[in-house]
């Protein structure tokens, strides 16, 4: 049985929970989110929790009942608290400013490169002297965040010999030693 798939959600005050036949729909504070369901899970809301059954034991089923427990228990802390992602830009000359749904980054190319957001994600970007520029990314879409923030990295992944690159507020990047020069 799944560890994940048989815990109850727990369904926090001033959120709304909508079964449409499999169709699950969240609303909250900060916005709503719906999430298309497989037949083989079922949900039922009793006295403000929410608990997932599966038809079968089989693999398929297995994965998909902690799957979708998942989905739902991030959509409703979604609407509830949302999420947010911090982005440091760390190099010399590595700029990055936020005005409104777009992102202009300068990160050593011959351009500057224009990222827009979708009206669901809050930009902004944090520039201190003497500090590596940190952008920051705000939702209620857990999905949608990630992969916005995944996209920011890849324009320019940390790299190992001198730490020069757009990594996570927090993440640790395994440093690698240099040539030494000398050697006979």
């Amino acid at each position: 049985m799944s560890r994940i798939g048989k815990s109850p959600v727990n369904i926090p005050s001033g959120v709304d929970v909508k079964v449409n036949g499999n169709i699950v729909s969240v609303k909250g504070s900060k916005g709503e989110l719906t999430q298309e369901m497989d037949s083989c899970v079922t949900l039922s809301i009793e006295d403000g929790t929410i608990t997932f059954s599966r038809e079968s034991d089989a693999p398929a089923h297995r994965a998909k009942h902690g799957l979708y427990r998942s989905l739902i228990q991030n959509m409703i802390v979604g609407v509830s608290e949302g999420y947010k992602k911090e982005l440091e830009v760390i190099g010399v000359g590595y700029r990055a400013t936020a005005t409104g749904q777009v992102l202009e980054l300068s990160l050593g190319y011959s351009h500057a490169i224009v990222m827009e957001f979708p009206k669901e994600i809050k930009v902004s970007a944090d520039t201190q002297k003497g500090k590596a520029p940190v952008v920051t990314l705000e939702s209620h879409d857990k999905q949608l965040l990630g992969q916005a923030a995944a996209k920011i990295r890849s324009l320019r992944k940390p790299e190992p010999y001198k730490g020069k690159g757009i990594r996570f507020v927090g993440e640790d990047i395994r440093r690698k030693a240099g040539k030494s020069a000398g050697k006979k």
